[in-house]
């Protein structure tokens, strides 16, 4: 196929915009940032005077309740369309994680797909009687890699393949899939994170109760072992082609290490390679059962729901669940940063520059002044870097930025990164940025401009919960991160109270060299 005759500037757009993707490919994968879904959406007001009717209206429709077990249940009627999101949040993530266990919480989330032991099997009696043979021959396996006996390995490995082959057979691939898709359903999926395993889907108003049963099956009567092995393969190949080929994976995962010593934060959410491949189901059996316990458990159901039914659904279904404590993890504060810190790959890419600083966690009194300074400086393209760095100085091909990574329940960072545009260097791109961060502390923001950046925050916030999963996913984050669904509310007033002189304080608190970690992808010279 021919392929058209770009001029060098628009093939540099088009390098960057493939590139800004696996930059972003790779924070959604491998610290598991959520993607928005929108499903049966429902118009929202955008300004001032029409917003507290709605607010209000949420609020008289919305029910909680909790069960005996400790469970508990966000319901918000929406009767606009017969449609209902569902979304099951556990409040457990790679943070949670022990040593040289990572990637376990990502793990079980794959494997929560596989089916229970009526759902994802033709015979699970047969089954179970390979799987356990299967695991009883890959410890054998590992023991004969341990003392180097290459022969056993290569013998003990063809039985396992065999073996593998056999139980393959009997496993109905994707049933939970297609019987959510044969019921009108969509959107089945779930993201694992730093601090949160999410599962999420929607299905037609008619298939509340076929929910409930689906949902407590998968986490009453999981099958771990089903195609452990396998998933295992596949999200070794995940992790390769995320971070060993991609050298901006890579740089994300020596940045996030450099930035953080002791908080788990610095861990990858996929796990390091050499954890994935140690990790045995009896890991993955010992924390689900420590962790997907009923009070570490929240759900929320929003759509074309009736209250009274769900409370009665949910006690008959996720009542059966037996009542555990809730795991108390021990997260090691991470000490104060004192100088800065700086890691600097070289590798076969475009350059890259990235920075960030620590800032307190969600619950904050200032997580409003963070938000807008993030918006401030890199949100869309009226924001200062773009303008600055990429349209006026053309230092680079894109230039932006967030708040909250790798995670915003606890002390995070506020990230800012660039892909260097040809003929310059990462240096460049550092002292423009460094230009704009400084401005910050010695110029107020005008009023128009703040009055802007608090309309788009509004706005997108909003539109965040303009759909059922939309809402239904920031319910969740709040009532569980700040103690409150109502907190999400809250957050429109507190986005409209902040003050130039606000952004001026949290900023000459905030960027401070040596609360500073740089980060630099060089091109490897041939």
């Amino acid at each position: 196929m021919n392929q058209p005759n770009y001029s060098p500037q628009v093939k540099g757009k088009q390098q960057g915009n493939r590139l800004l993707a696996l930059l972003l490919s790779a924070l959604l994968f491998c610290w598991g940032f959520l993607p928005a879904e929108a499903v049966a959406k429902t118009q929202i007001p955008t300004d001032q005077t029409s917003i507290q009717p709605y607010l209000d209206r949420v609020i008289k429709e919305l029910t909680q309740f909790r069960l005996d077990n400790g469970m508990k249940f966000i319901v918000l009627e929406r009767h606009q369309a017969p449609v209902v999101s569902f979304v099951t949040y556990a409040d457990v993530g790679g943070v949670d994680e022990p040593d040289g266990k990572t990637g376990v919480a990502h793990f079980l989330e794959h494997l929560a797909f596989k089916g229970t032991t009526k759902i994802g099997t033709k015979n699970y009696r047969k089954e179970k009687q390979l799987l356990d043979r299967l695991q009883m021959l890959d410890a054998r396996i590992k023991a004969a890699k341990v003392v180097g006996d290459k022969e056993k390995v290569a013998k003990l490995t063809a039985k396992f393949e065999k073996l593998e082959s056999q139980a393959a057979k009997i496993v109905n691939q994707n049933e939970l899939g297609r019987i959510v898709e044969q019921a009108g359903g969509v959107g089945l999926n779930a993201t694992t994170s730093t601090e949160a395993t999410r599962y999420f889907y929607s299905f037609p108003a008619n298939k509340l109760e076929l929910w409930m049963s689906l949902e407590s099956e998968r986490f009453l009567d999981p099958v771990i072992l089903r195609e452990f092995y396998k998933e295992k393969d596949v999200i070794l190949e995940e992790r390769r082609m995320r971070v060993e080929n991609s050298p901006i994976g890579m740089m994300l995962e020596k940045f996030i290490d450099t930035a953080y010593k002791v908080h788990p934060y610095r861990r990858p959410v996929i796990g390091y390679d050499g954890d994935i491949r140690n990790l045995s189901p009896d890991d993955v059996q010992k924390f689900f059962d420590t962790h997907y316990v009923p009070s570490n458990i929240t759900i929320a159901i929003v759509g074309d729901v009736n209250p009274t039914e769900v409370k009665k659904l949910a006690q008959t279904y996720f009542g059966r669940f037996q009542s555990k404590a809730k795991a108390q993890t021990t997260i090691p504060t991470e000490p104060q940063q004192t100088q800065q810190r700086e890691v600097t790959l070289e590798l076969q890419s475009q350059p890259w520059y990235l920075e960030g600083y620590h800032r307190p966690a969600i619950t904050h009194p200032d997580e409003a002044v963070y938000d807008i300074i993030s918006r401030l400086l890199s949100d869309g393209r009226t924001s200062r870097l773009y303008k600055s760095l990429v349209e006026q100085q053309r230092l680079a091909l894109t230039a932006q930025g967030f708040s909250g990574f790798p995670g915003d329940k606890y002390p995070n960072l506020m990230l800012f990164y660039a892909l260097t545009a040809p003929g310059h260097t990462v240096d460049e791109v550092a002292a423009a940025l460094g230009k704009e961060i400084e401005r910050l502390k010695t110029e107020p923001v005008s009023p128009q401009e703040l009055d802007r950046v608090k309309t788009q925050a509004r706005a997108q916030l909003l539109r965040s919960l303009d759909s059922n999963m939309g809402m239904a996913q920031q319910l969740l984050e709040y009532e569980v991160k700040t103690g409150s669904w109502q907190n999400l509310f809250k957050q429109l007033d507190r986005l409209a109270a902040v003050t130039p002189a606000d952004i001026q304080r949290v900023a000459k608190s905030t960027f401070n060299p040596e609360n500073r970690t740089i980060g630099k992808l060089l091109s490897k010279q041939a």
